[in-house]
């Protein structure tokens, strides 16, 4: 048993120095097996690099030259009209220089601290920053954030296009390292706060120090310094001019940066973010404007456009090419309008008004009034910045509209101007402050009824008239009911005529929604072209687009917007005005009747125009009763102008619309019958398969009288005419009574509500009786019945000869007859009469109820 063990024991050390052996020889494997793979990745970088190095060297092959006086002077921008032809350049204007010696210490160090803190470590490209830009594309997309220092700002804005491409940075790179290599970084940073566009400022640090503060460098304070620093980004949207709200946000963010990278304390930087923005700026009055631009008020909505979609684009310093939508003859005529008082007379200087014509079907801005007598270029636009409430105007988009578009209501909808409230429990009164009653839609708008307009928010609801609204480019962050009337209240402070020339042109363009622009196309250096014409959106069904547009023609016949009428064409519009609140009213002394605001708009199938009037401060200036007509006036001259000599076609019927005959009056609405009196129908639309089914009765023929009877009461000799009536529609209904004796004729004995007479039966023979239901002019089938009534003998002859007994008296000259009355019928006989000079004749048929005679004096 020992040796057994023994051997097994000698077998199992055997085995375990065999598996070490193996080991041993498995790591030469692995050894080699690392060699091999380092090889390969060696070859693969060195690959790589030359790749790269091949692939970088030719995306910088095109990379253009270093030009010293690219880099000094910014290029002006040549803008074009709608047909190619230049109207003005923007860029070449008068620029203060400052040396890099000259530029306060507070002064760099703001934009140092803005745009490239490490600017004097790097050698043109910031490593470090670059790493966090890579990684931000590759998570969150290429170009969604940037890594650029302030030299390859210099580079890109002096040699290169914005696109963002891989191509683009390249070159970008490639230059901005030649450009560290040839100039000092003091250098690279003057030329850079020199050739900055600052917005109003115009170019350049200096200049916009003298044109915002009316300072030089060494003047500004740490705030306004840091204002100044943070205008570059985005020089439109911070331009404290304009916008004082965003700059004070960009500057407190600026602020934060210098305190983070050193540059001031702490309690530096809360002092100066707790300074007034607007405080120190040149007041209006006083401010210089940069150069005349001719229409600086449609020029500067084509520097918006250009840059909230290409904002790393300076149209004032890279020499574009602008390919714009104006008409240099409205514009002309727009600008003659409002800087004069020969189209139009206004009541002072300080009466402003806002204009914007578009083209109805592409949504290109053909003209804008940027305001009366201005004198700052790019000063407050009056027909782009949103700034007051639209008053009636907005019923199309936020009440009718989504009605029709989602309720599927026809131009005969009812609804009841009443005493009403809003689901608060606020009273809503009309701006007469009467009530009409029931009327249609088409009515309500033309009247610029305000009840009808809540009920038709209230039925659609909310929700769908707030959608509606933003896909005609009118958003707003939280609608209430007043937004029905116009009453845009809380974060929507107000709406610009852009906008609401935009929302009218989708009525006017079956349906199809462009957002209002004016640049086409722009042109780079390199002969790139960019295009910034917008999508064409289906906003709503054409059956909406039609009836509010038809509808909206009725404002101008009968309606509110009469004085906008241009007679021969085909126009469809609303007028606008909005109130005072009691308290302002009380505080100010505004006497009633007047209002602050007052609005048309109005389209043809070729133009949209919308007009605001009113005064800069309302508590101090407002519109009486004819200044509220002003916007009409400018618009009709407007619209016939611009409609001069070409061919302006009508609206047409879209096949998803049908014509109805709708009975006036009626509530809910119904169709009238084919008995309907044609002045009391009415021709509407309506949603083909939508249209009201119940057909009106109110006119139909009458159902005829029943059971008609005639009895007789021997002793009184009186006949009782007696029937039965159970038609549909008793209401309103009549009956007429006729009758006739024997062979006379028939007549008219009496019209009746009742359903009963009583009448004489003093002569013998067949009566015959007829009763006709009557209601309005509409007549029923007629029902009859005959009686024969009989008188005794004797009493016949009494009255034979009592009637020879009067013949026999009527020949006696002697007699007092004054022959007024020629004869009396009866039994057939005839008679004459003379007396004292007069004659008479006269004729009598049995039965006939009526006598005939004449006398002659």
């Amino acid at each position: 048993m020992a040796e057994q063990y023994q051997s097994r024991e000698e077998r199992r050390k055997q085995l375990e120095k065999q598996k070490q052996s193996n080991k041993k020889k498995g790591k030469k494997p692995a050894k080699g097996l690392f060699m091999k793979i380092f090889l390969i990745l060696v070859a693969l970088g060195i690959t790589g690099i030359v790749v790269g190095a091949a692939t970088f060297a030719y995306m910088i092959k095109d990379t253009p030259e270093l030009d010293e006086t690219l880099l000094k002077d910014p290029i002006s921008s040549q803008v074009f009209d709608m047909n190619g032809e230049p109207f003005t350049e923007i860029g070449s204007v008068k620029r203060d220089y400052v040396n890099y010696e000259d530029i306060p210490e507070t002064v760099r160090d703001a934009f140092i601290a803005t745009e490239d803190s490490r600017f004097f470590e790097h050698n043109g490209i910031d490593l470090i920053r670059l790493g966090g830009a890579v990684i931000a594309n590759v998570t969150d997309g290429f170009g969604s954030e940037g890594a650029s220092t302030i030299t390859q700002q210099v580079v890109k804005n002096s040699f290169l296009t914005h696109e963002k491409t891989l191509s683009r940075k390249a070159q970008e790179a490639w230059l901005s390292f030649q450009l560290e290599q040839k100039y000092t970084k003091e250098e690279i940073f003057e030329i850079y706060v020199n050739k900055n566009w600052m917005g109003s400022g115009g170019h350049g640090v200096a200049t916009a120090a003298k044109t915002y503060y009316g300072k030089s460098l060494d003047q500004l304070t740490l705030d306004e310094a840091a204002l100044l620093a943070g205008l570059p980004q985005s020089p439109a949207n911070y331009d404290p001019f304009k916008y004082p709200e965003n700059a004070k946000k960009r500057r407190d963010i600026v602020l934060s940066l210098m305190n983070q990278h050193g540059y001031i304390s702490e309690e530096e930087k809360v002092d100066a973010q707790s300074v007034d923005v607007s405080a120190a700026l040149v007041p209006e009055d006083q401010r210089e404007t940069n150069g005349e631009i001719a229409y600086d008020s449609f020029v500067g909505q084509v520097i918006k456009e250009i840059e909230e979609k290409y904002p790393d684009l300076d149209p004032f310093s890279e020499g574009l090419k602008i390919y714009t939508t104006l008409d240099t003859s409205a514009q002309d005529y727009v600008e003659q309008i409002l800087d004069g008082n020969e189209i139009v007379e206004f009541p002072d200087e300080k009466f402003q008004a806002g204009i914007t014509l578009l083209d109805t079907k592409t949504g290109a801005i053909r003209a804008l009034g940027g305001g009366r007598n201005q004198t700052q270029t790019f000063g407050f636009n009056y027909a782009t910045d949103p700034r007051r409430q639209p008053g009636s105007t907005i019923k199309p988009v936020l009440d009718y509209g989504p009605a029709i578009e989602y309720l599927n209501w026809g131009t005969y909808q009812t609804l009841v101007d009443e005493p009403y409230t809003y689901s608060s429990g606020q009273e809503i009164n009309n701006w007469d402050n009467k009530h009409m009653g029931s009327m249609t839609m088409r009515t309500a708008l033309a009247l610029s009824r305000n009840i009808p307009a809540l009920k038709a928010m209230q039925e659609v609801g909310l929700d769908k008239s707030k959608e509606f609204g933003a896909k005609l480019g009118i958003p707003v962050s939280e609608l209430t009911e007043s937004y029905s009337i116009g009453g845009l209240g809380g974060a929507d402070k107000g709406v610009s005529s852009l906008q609401m020339a935009g929302a009218y042109s989708a009525f006017g363009n079956n349906g199809f929604y462009t957002e209002p622009y004016s640049v086409v196309t722009i042109e780079l250096r390199d002969g790139t072209k960019l295009d910034l014409k917008p999508e064409t959106e289906v906003v709503m069904k054409d059956y909406t687009a039609f009836m509010i547009t038809d509808m909206l023609k009725d404002v101008l016949t009968y309606g509110t917007g009469s004085r906008a009428r241009v007679d021969g064409l085909a126009v469809a519009g609303k007028t606008g005005t909005t109130n005072y609140p009691t308290a302002e009213r009380d505080k100010y002394g505004i006497p009633k009747g007047a209002v602050p605001d007052s609005w048309f708009v109005g389209y043809t199938t070729n133009y949209t125009a919308a007009v605001w009037t009113g005064y800069d401060d309302r508590t101090q200036n407002w519109l009486t009763s004819d200044e509220q007509k002003i916007s009409q006036y400018i618009f009709k001259n407007l619209m016939t102008h611009v409609s001069q000599g070409k061919e302006t076609a009508d609206f047409a019927v879209p096949s998803s619309v049908e014509k109805v005959r709708i009975e006036k009056g009626t509530f809910p609405a119904k169709l009238a019958s084919e008995y309907t009196p044609n002045d009391q129908v009415i021709i509407e639309y309506a949603v083909k398969g939508s249209a009201p089914k119940q057909v009106s009765n109110k006119y139909d023929k009458p159902a005829a009288p029943s059971n008609l009877k005639v009895t007789l009461d021997e002793a009184t000799k009186e006949l009782l005419v007696t029937w039965e009536y159970s038609g549909d529609n008793a209401e309103g209904v009549q009956f007429q009574l006729y009758g006739s004796l024997n062979d006379g004729g028939e007549q008219l004995l009496k019209t009746t509500t009742e359903k009963q007479v009583r009448l004489k039966a003093e002569t013998p023979g067949y009566y015959t009786f007829k009763v006709i239901a009557v209601r309005d002019t509409q007549l029923s089938e007629a029902v009859t019945t005959t009686i024969e009534v009989l008188i005794p003998q004797e009493e016949e002859e009494q009255e034979v000869e009592e009637e020879e007994t009067e013949n026999e008296e009527g020949t006696d000259e002697e007699t007092t007859e004054t022959g007024e009355t020629g004869g009396n019928s009866n039994n057939g006989n005839t008679g004459t009469g003379t007396g004292n000079g007069n004659t008479g004749t006269g004729t009598g048929n049995t039965g006939n109820t009526s006598n005939q005679g004449s006398g002659n004096n």
